[in-house]
């Protein structure tokens, strides 16, 4: 089937107008009419090549929500009219042991992502949200209980959602914990609310004194100026788990020596280059740990949307049109969001 979607066509190409092909819906496939998809940071670094291997034309987005227009005749979990998500990931090889322990983003194999991962579908890589309508295997496909007027604050929940959660429970995020959060944009501010959610005690940092409002706002029992070296020294061994979802380069050692004996920071921004190298006696004098988390599994996605169903956690969206998106890419880049795009896909 043809599907209108956006597409760039090569690395230094602009977001555009284009249409696709999806395949027929098969016996276990879940056909999907797209009403929003999130602006994901990695879109922007995989559709400029930023990391190599990125294929083209690339339709980037893995932060969907949408309705139910058809299944496949062995679909059990779905039918037509059902609001659902797709996240990150629409396959996995289902044999290995991540995949048997609901960790398909760890697959041994090779997960398939949303979009630029190898597929027999044309063009021969998945193509992503930036369209009107996705194909997905049902093992995939997320049930959707927010209320409908909620529906474009869910879809970042797909990617910045699973991407805060997945470490919160990992390590055992709630009452009694002290979290810490750096960068407070689209994963930063839905990291501040899901741990706020789960009991701990949170502390935000930001290198913007006039966001300390508005981040007391989102959940944040404190707020540290991270350019502010008295407010970092105050901040000392206070920590026993930091989320760091800043996307570029920077200097970890500050927020090393804010954890206790023990504590762990854990990395989920990728960034554009690699950071450069901590201390390692930061490491040795506390016996602390740095880490990183990819995503999470299906499963675990689940239980994060039904969490935040439960506790009315959305993120904070703006809403754009489709035409709007390469404007967005720049405002991206600026860090002028709050703080997070989500594309109303009726514009295309």
């Amino acid at each position: 089937m043809t599907v209108k979607a956006y597409a760039a066509e090569a690395a230094d190409q602009p977001l555009g107008p284009y249409a696709i092909e999806r395949r027929e819906a098969g016996p276990n496939d879940v056909v999907i009419e797209i009403a929003f998809c999130g602006v994901c940071h990695s879109d922007l670094h995989t559709v400029r090549g930023e990391w190599g291997g990125s294929l083209y034309p690339c339709v980037p987005g893995h932060e969907i929500v949408g309705t139910v227009s058809a299944v496949g005749s062995a679909v059990t979990r779905f039918a037509p009219g059902d609001t659902v998500g797709v996240g990150c990931i629409v396959d996995s090889c289902r044999t290995c042991s991540a995949c048997g322990e609901g960790l398909e983003q760890f697959c041994a194999n090779g997960m398939t992502g949303t979009y630029n991962s190898p597929t027999p579908d044309a063009p021969g890589h998945t193509l992503g949200g930036y369209s009107e309508r996705i194909v997905v295997d049902q093992a995939y496909v997320l049930a959707i209980r927010h209320p409908k007027e909620q529906l474009a604050a869910v879809a970042p929940l797909l990617c910045a959602g699973i991407t805060t959660w997945s470490p919160l429970r990992h390590w055992q995020a709630g009452p009694g914990k002290r979290v810490g959060v750096v960068g407070i944009g689209g994963l930063g501010h839905m990291a501040v609310k899901l741990a706020r959610a789960l009991g701990a005690e949170v502390t935000a940092f930001t290198t913007n004194p006039a966001k300390r409002d508005t981040i007391l706002a989102l959940g944040a029992h404190h707020v540290v100026v991270s350019t502010d070296m008295a407010e970092m020294k105050a901040a000392r061994e206070t920590l026993d788990l930091i989320i760091n979802t800043v996307s570029h380069s920077h200097d970890l050692d500050p927020y090393l020596l804010t954890l206790a004996r023990e504590g762990t920071m854990v990395m989920v921004g990728g960034p554009e280059k690699p950071h450069p190298m901590p201390t390692l006696f930061h490491f040795l004098m506390r016996r602390r740990s740095l880490s990183g988390s990819l995503i999470g599994g299906i499963a675990e996605t689940q239980e994060m949307l039904d969490f935040c169903a439960e506790h009315g956690v959305v993120s904070d969206i703006e809403l754009i049109r489709m035409e709007e998106i390469e404007g967005a890419y720049q405002r991206m880049l600026r860090s002028d969001v709050r703080y997070r795009f989500v594309i109303d896909n009726s514009t295309l």
